[in-house]
């Protein structure tokens, strides 16, 4: 089982992210549950999300305490909380940040990060500093989980009057991600 914890603040779309994952992890025929924990229920509060794939069918329902994967939307968290708290050894974090991956592995003490521009991403295909599915590209550059046409197609279906730009945005990340492992 492959266990997925999303870290953003409300109105990021991490939430968001951890379904289309899930959903496009469906479409290829395995197992999936995405599910949030959040408190106060306001946008820039911070919001958990999380992702869990497997090939049998999956019964778990609690949060995801030991994930392979940290997905941070915003490195402001990384500030005040421990993202990468509980993360499998030999896990992967993929960060949204300007600074280098190699900077974060010293910061963070983790072996493997992928790093990618995503707010800048987000503003100049978006318009607008919602990297989710942004960091969903990131993500499956450093950990090819599912197959990006899966992805896209889960955008296409959920956002279709701004599909074009998100899939954009979404092939930028794959393309613009980098990766140390």
């Amino acid at each position: 089982m492959i266990e997925i914890r999303f870290h953003g603040r409300g109105g990021q779309g991490a939430v968001t992210s951890a379904e289309i994952l899930a959903q496009a992890a469906i479409e290829e025929g395995e197992y999936a549950t995405a599910f949030p924990s959040f408190g106060s229920e306001r946008r820039g509060a911070p919001v958990l999300a999380f992702t869990r794939i497997d090939k049998e069918q999956i019964k778990l329902r609690t949060g995801i305490y030991q994930p392979d994967i940290v997905v941070v939307l915003d490195p402001t968290l990384i500030e005040s909380h421990n993202v990468a708290e509980g993360l499998k050894k030999n896990g992967l974090v993929v960060i949204n940040t300007k600074k280098p991956p190699e900077f974060w592995k010293e910061e963070i003490g983790v072996n493997r990060v992928c790093t990618v521009k995503a707010t800048v991403i987000a503003m100049q295909e978006l318009g607008v500093p919602i990297t989710n599915i942004i960091m969903l590209g990131a993500l499956l550059k450093a950990e090819p989980l599912v197959r990006p046409e899966m992805i896209e197609k889960r955008i296409r279906e959920r956002f279709p009057h701004i599909a074009e730009k998100e899939v954009r945005a979404f092939d930028r990340a794959i393309n613009e991600s980098r990766v140390i492992q």
